[in-house]
């Protein structure tokens, strides 16, 4: 850690260079529309580019005492056009119950229409601000968060900023809110920042607030490195995309993923904070020297180059630093049931699944026929748990021989149904590791078993491997 922590100054001793490499590269006016949000947002609308819902806009105090509050939905976002580092961004997640005049804030705490005015005019005079220069607010749309990134984050919407120059992404970083930042992604507020590897989108380094190094989300057992950015080339091309559009020679990008929309543009950035460097133990000169000069005719183009020159370049380096093994989502392991019975087998690796499941059939070869029998009958006999009472549902599985306490839900088309879980051990590059595991019929699919997250904290998935 402590050599992690002398890379860390290192790197921001690289700071000054960094903004007088980059300073060339951002002209004045594009510097403004990055600046102003509205204007940026609309831009980037204009030529095709996923951005929130605008809502309203109040740009005098004559606006704000005329406005209909009973327009805005149950959740939104209130920002000031003009805000940087999060300054003066309210969140709300749903209305009050029985009243009009109420909203809920993330820390679920109340916010009324009176501190939305009091709020409002704080925008309106500057307060948040880059030159304390008079603003406007708005409201838009709160995006809907993802279903994977809900165990990692606190109440706010993950995003990732990427670093684009010469139409080349050079370094992403995914931004994690925390009860400490009070559900915004934002750093300098207490947030999360975790590096993430240009090639396959995995997360490897993380750093929380100003830069102190962390390994697993504060409070739980999730490790930060691991987790797999879903629509990872869309998001660099999005990315691009942007410093096209705006005509900024040296952007930062910050894109979140809608539960329904996919990814979508937040906002510019002109002056991006340089944390991004720590979170990715790597300074952004080199990058930038590689690329500067470079006639990149097309934003796929800077993709593909982006992902060949940073990512995957030092696998041993990031398993070094961040002491987990780097594997594929196809992984030969060797699984060990009852009575010591083995078999090997190749698993598929998913990051997207909470838990490790295996077949039946496999279950069988590990000691477990009479409980995979039994669970068989009782599938059979009660195709649909939901006619049951609930006290009774899991009366009729917690009978199985050799099953685990713990049983997993599923509610699905087909009706409600429990996996019973039971225990095993599974090996793989030379790690024992303890599980549970679901047993479900997996015969029409390829892997006999689908190994979850909750089993690969020791390692890191490549998924070009």
């Amino acid at each position: 850690m402590f050599e992690l922590f002398k890379n860390s100054r290192k790197i921001l001793g690289m700071n000054s260079r960094n903004l007088e490499f980059i300073r060339p590269y951002n002209r004045l006016k594009a510097k403004r529309l990055a600046d102003d949000k509205l204007l940026s947002k609309k831009i980037l609308k204009k030529n095709g580019a996923a951005v929130p819902k605008l809502i309203a806009k109040i740009k005098t105090l004559d606006e704000l005492e005329n406005f209909d509050w009973q327009k805005l939905p149950h959740s939104f976002a209130l920002k000031p056009n003009r805000g940087f580092g999060g300054e003066g961004i309210i969140v709300v997640y749903g209305k009050k119950k029985g009243r009009d005049d109420a909203w809920i804030k993330a820390d679920r705490s109340l916010i009324t229409i009176d501190d939305l005015k009091n709020h409002i005019r704080n925008i309106l005079d500057g307060s948040y601000s880059l030159s304390n220069t008079p603003d406007v607010a708005f409201f838009e749309e709160r995006l809907q968060l993802l279903k994977l990134f809900k165990p990692y984050t606190h109440k706010g919407i993950p995003d990732i900023r990427v670093i684009v120059f010469n139409k080349v992404p050079i370094m992403a970083m995914l931004r994690l809110p925390t009860k400490e930042s009070g559900g915004k992604a934002n750093l300098q507020q207490g947030a999360i920042g975790v590096g993430i590897d240009m090639a396959t989108g995995v997360t490897t380094t993380a750093i929380i607030g100003k830069g102190k190094f962390i390994e697993k989300i504060p409070d739980t057992r999730l490790s930060t490195s691991g987790i797999r950015i879903p629509y990872w080339k869309d998001i660099l091309e999005l990315a691009s995309t942007a410093q096209e559009i705006s005509n900024l020679g040296f952007l930062g990008v910050d894109i979140a993923i809608d539960k329904e929309y996919g990814p979508t543009i937040l906002e510019l950035n002109a002056r991006p904070g340089l944390s991004i460097q720590v979170a990715n133990l790597a300074g952004l000169t080199e990058r930038l020297k590689r690329i500067s000069g470079l006639k990149i005719k097309t934003v796929s183009k800077g993709v593909r180059m982006g992902m060949d020159l940073f990512g995957g370049e030092v696998e041993e380096e990031v398993e070094e630093i961040s002491g987990r093994k780097v594997i594929g989502t196809v992984e030969k392991v060797k699984l060990t049931g009852k009575d010591g019975k083995t078999v090997e087998v190749e698993a598929k690796i998913d990051t997207g699944a909470g838990y490790t499941s295996i077949c039946t059939e496999l279950a069988r070869e590990l000691g477990f026929e009479k409980m995979v029998e039994e669970y068989e009958k009782i599938t059979q006999t009660y195709a649909d748990l939901k006619d049951l009472p609930k006290k009774e549902r899991w009366g009729i599985y917690k009978h199985l021989p050799d099953i685990t306490s713990t049983r997993i839900i599923v509610h699905s088309s087909h009706g409600i149904t429990y996996r019973p879980t039971i225990k095993v051990n599974i090996s793989m590059h030379n790690w024992l590791i303890p599980a549970k595991v679901a047993v479900i019929d997996r015969s029409h699919l390829k892997y006999p078993i689908i190994i979850g997250r909750r089993n690969l904290n020791k390692f890191l998935i490549d998924v070009k491997k």
